[in-house]
């Protein structure tokens, strides 16, 4: 399989005789109306996923000067200094601040697809992609298998879910190919933060991720060790109810959102060819990769993979005894080492692992291209004050029992310009948590708020939309009106939620 493999003459909307024609949607229910409405305004006029970073650099650029944040300034301690910078100083100084973060992602969406390409996962998506049975059914079943699969893990999820959904909409041809890729990316836009891999809830629950002025507001919230544990986090049952209840909605919206059949755009009315997993036409095949030489044998030999998968064993259960949290231990950079071995051991023979990740590098090409422009949007927010005094508003306009609504509208906000869970939360967590400890608010449920809210931005931006657009072969214009409403409705059901089942508020 190729990643984005489209037609030489079907490379946009002109493309296919139906989008030169007025939009039909009689017979529709009203959500799916609107995701065809929306879907269709944004095919027309939102740029690729590159034009929002370059919009969005400009928005922040001119919000900072508004707000009163000089042009240029640099402070004395410019080499170290975290504050005081003017806008273009902020942005060239960040513009390079997340490239050890660019690294890990590419790698996380390039491990992802080798394991999701290997022959035992590729035999259990073959088999997902022939339960659902008609058109219409297909989309809630991988918007439900996403957001399962981002509770596990969001990295192995973003690239998982989009292989099932090529491979759906392989098995049934008319399926709407745009409202599957959305569906495909649903778990990053809803309950990915309240799982095993949420940034925030890990950063909180170790003394080893959590900055020292974090811990210092936490010990201020009544927690002595500086820690929140998950279970005041995402294993409350106000936070697990959250996250059901968010699944069981998002699941029905897409199936109301889903197009009949008549109204589709099908991967091949968007000229993009889908190449079965396994079997004839599908790149499963063993027979140019015989050993013709002496030196072929050690790429088509699993020795060394048992070897090196040894190593790797054995490093891994060292790293999780070694401190006393060992979720906590689950970081990037061992999440990469998880999914690059474990790619290993499933493809078996080194050969087809090189053959996997070259095919997969090409989904990391939106990765490598615009981080290091959100890096620069990232700058130019955290290093002018810009957070700060937008925060300080929020919290000026706030009250106990508003508070973990405003705080999830203004992560949700954030999260648009700076799509960076764990960077952000460093941002936000200080001035957030002392407000909620001022507001008698439970610190560990404002981790849930952000959370949550942080979720939600995906759905507006396509900042993490990029691995799944990669392997679809689509673009951010293609999906975006139904993730935009996806939102308009999961949104305001996150803000209900996070109001009510706030835990130990008192009038």
């Amino acid at each position: 399989m190729t990643l984005g493999e489209r037609g030489s003459t079907l490379t946009g909307m002109n493309a296919n005789p139906r989008t030169t024609e007025p939009l039909a949607t009689e017979g529709e229910s009203p959500l799916a109306r609107a995701a065809l409405r929306f879907t269709a305004f944004t095919e027309r006029y939102l740029p690729d996923a590159f034009g929002f970073v370059l919009v969005g650099t400009v928005v922040v650029l001119l919000l900072g000067l508004v707000t009163g944040e000089k042009l240029f300034a640099t402070p004395q301690d410019a080499a170290t200094a975290t504050q005081g910078f003017g806008m273009v100083d902020a942005w060239g100084k960040g513009f390079w601040s997340l490239i050890v973060f660019t690294l890990q992602m590419a790698m996380i969406v390039i491990g992802g697809y080798a394991v999701a390409t290997s022959r035992p996962v590729a035999r259990l998506i073959v088999w997902l992609a022939t339960l659902p049975k008609t058109p219409r059914g297909a989309i809630p079943f991988v918007a439900a298998v996403a957001m399962v699969t981002s509770y596990l893990n969001w990295a192995f999820s973003l690239v998982f879910t989009a292989i099932l959904a090529r491979e759906v909409a392989r098995v049934l041809p008319r399926v709407d190919y745009r409202a599957l890729g959305a569906m495909a990316f649903l778990g990053l836009g809803t309950v990915w933060a309240q799982g095993f891999s949420g940034s925030a809830a890990l950063q909180v629950a170790s003394a080893t991720s959590s900055p020292p002025p974090v811990q210092a507001v936490v010990k201020d919230a009544g927690f002595a060790s500086g820690v929140i544990p998950l279970s005041d986090t995402i294993f409350t049952w106000q936070a697990i109810l959250a996250t059901v209840v968010v699944f069981i909605i998002a699941v029905a919206l897409a199936w109301m959102l889903a197009p009949s059949p008549e109204k589709a755009r099908t991967a091949e009315d968007m000229g993009i060819t889908l190449r079965p997993l396994l079997g004839p036409g599908s790149r499963d095949d063993d027979s140019d990769g015989a050993p013709r030489r002496p030196g072929d044998w050690l790429e088509n030999s699993p020795i060394f993979t048992v070897i090196i998968a040894a190593i790797a064993f054995f490093y891994l259960v060292r790293h999780f005894q070694s401190g006393s949290n060992p979720i906590a231990a689950l970081d990037l950079d061992t999440v990469n080492l998880i999914l690059i071995i474990t790619a290993l051991v499933l493809h078996w023979r080194p050969r087809r692992l090189v053959t996997a990740v070259r095919d997969g590098a090409p989904a990391a090409s939106g990765v490598l291209l615009q981080f290091p422009f959100y890096g620069g949007i990232f700058g130019m927010i955290v290093f002018t004050g810009l957070s700060e005094r937008i925060a300080g508003w929020l919290v000026h306009a706030s009250n106990q029992f508003f508070f973990p609504p405003l705080i999830a509208i203004y992560s949700c906000i954030l999260g648009i310009f700076v799509p960076s869970g764990g960077s952000k939360w460093v941002i936000e967590a200080p001035y957030v948590l002392d407000a909620a400890n001022r507001l008698n608010v439970d610190a560990g449920w404002m981790v849930v708020v952000y959370d949550l809210g942080e979720a939600s931005a995906n759905l507006l931006q396509p900042f993490w939309m990029l691995p799944t657009l990669a392997v679809l072969g689509l673009k951010a214009r293609d999906i975006m009106g139904y993730t935009f409403a996806m939102f308009l409705v999961c949104f305001p059901v996150v803000l209900v939620l996070v109001t009510l089942l706030a835990p130990h508020v008192t009038s």
